[in-house]
């Protein structure tokens, strides 16, 4: 078979078009870049999971800009957009609503909850108690709220960001396994280079000492939403890095150093993540990088290390480097 000119890639454009798509990315990074100076594996990272219609855990110390990130991406999607403040006190009426008796009427009403948004942005997740943690497993996973007999659907797209911070651990606690396990990612997010710092002095100092969200363009309604999740579902992904996805999962629960494996949730999830990482990357095909870049963030809060390696101070992103590092790669 003779090869056309521009060789495979050109078969691959004509498969599947991504160009509005990854101009809609890199429009949406320019508009984050206005404000936030560096963390671009974040900004890639909340892309890929608005385009895989997952929720996702964002860890690190306060200052690091989480929260001004995911207000500033809630901004350029045009949508609704809520925040939650969690706090020990926190009931789940307090998130989902409640039901009111209206004098008018004689009759009860129920009144929505700030969980009522297509994005909405926890704050200190964990330290709210288990009852009202609860209170968003269905929502998370279901897409719906069943309260007093009632059902509501979420209007899509329905995101879920949520902030924590690693160091702080008083009135905090522990989020359930179950409820980890509906993040779609875990980002963690680390200290800026000095580079990085020094820009974002100078910024700041020329910006007035404010962080103004009305300079940001709202790029992305829902509708266009849906339109590029269709998309990113249609990448291709060959049957042997299928293959592949499922053997680093099925390790997590073969590996010594390990107590609790992951289940086949995160296996559909490194699937989606990957290919919506490779579509921001303009390519409608997964390759074996992908799965590799994609993989730590989804694994790392749904496996438990052995109590061993826990009291050793081990690592869990250095164990998942390990095991994935084991396995053959596919050609």
């Amino acid at each position: 078979m003779e090869e056309t000119p521009g060789g495979i890639n050109e078969i691959f454009n004509q498969r599947t078009d991504l160009s509005e798509l990854s101009e809609t990315v890199e429009q949406i990074k320019a508009e984050v870049g206005k404000i936030i100076v560096g963390q671009h594996k974040m900004v890639d990272l909340l892309i890929a999971a608005l385009l895989a219609d997952g929720h996702v855990l964002i860890e690190g110390v306060p200052g690091v800009a989480k929260t001004l990130t995911a207000k500033i991406l809630a901004r350029i999607l045009a949508i609704q957009f809520s925040r939650i403040q969690f706090t020990p006190d926190l009931m789940p009426s307090d998130v989902l609503g409640t039901s009111v008796f209206n004098l008018k009427t004689s009759d009860f009403e129920f009144r929505r909850g700030p969980i009522f948004a297509n994005l909405v942005l926890i704050d200190e997740i964990n330290r709210a108690p288990a009852k009202t943690q609860a209170a968003l497993f269905e929502v998370m996973e279901e897409r719906q709220i069943s309260i007093d007999g009632l059902y509501f659907k979420m209007a899509p797209p329905f995101i879920v960001l949520a902030t924590q911070n690693p160091i702080e651990q008083e009135g905090t606690y522990r989020l359930p396994e179950a409820q980890l396990d509906r993040f779609l990612f875990k980002i963690e997010v680390g200290y800026p280079a000095l580079d990085e710092e020094a820009k974002i002095l100078e910024d700041y100092h020329l910006r007035g000492h404010q962080n103004d969200l009305q300079q940001i363009t709202p790029l992305l309604s829902a509708e266009q939403v849906a339109r590029f999740r269709g998309i990113a579902h249609k990448i291709h992904i060959e049957p042997n890095l299928l293959r592949y996805i499922a053997q680093i999962v099925h390790q997590t629960r073969q590996d010594p150093f390990i107590y609790l494996g992951a289940s086949p949730r995160a296996s559909i999830a490194i699937m989606a993540g990957a290919k919506a990482y490779a579509a921001i990357r303009g390519r409608d095909f997964i390759t074996p990088e992908d799965v590799r870049e994609i993989a730590p963030h989804v694994l790392r809060h749904r496996i438990v290390l052995t109590a061993e390696k826990e009291m050793e101070g081990t690592e869990t992103d250095e164990v998942l480097r390990q095991l994935i590092d084991r396995i053959e790669v596919p050609r």
